[in-house]
């Protein structure tokens, strides 16, 4: 080939990207990406953790309560780990206390 050839070769090469937007581009859609992910998934998550273990720290006795199995019952007795609920007149079970989900207002189960 001739040097003429060479040349025009050179010239038909593509110019190569300016590195200065497009070198951060990859990095900053990942902390958008991130940000979005720790408002919609995160956050929301460790504020119902908070919620569960403030609930859980508040239990008394007397309080009407629902398992996660959907056993509802009255609490009898608050342990560390446990609680003992009854849940018909005469029936007393033991329950883990992670399992409460939610405090009914007083008064919601009726004495048969």
């Amino acid at each position: 080939m001739s040097p003429v050839t060479y040349a025009a070769i050179a010239q038909a090469a593509p110019a190569a990207a300016p590195q200065g937007a497009f070198g951060l581009s990859p990095l900053i859609m990942m902390a958008v990406l991130f940000g979005i992910f720790y408002f919609m998934m995160i956050r929301p998550q460790m504020k119902r953790q908070k919620e569960h273990r403030a609930l859980l720290s508040a239990l008394a006795k007397g309080d009407e309560v629902v398992m996660n199995g959907g056993l509802a019952g009255r609490i009898e007795e608050v342990g560390d780990a446990f609680v003992k609920v009854e849940i018909a007149p005469g029936v007393v079970v033991q329950m883990q206390k992670g399992a409460v989900t939610q405090v009914l207002p007083k008064g919601s189960l009726k004495k048969n």
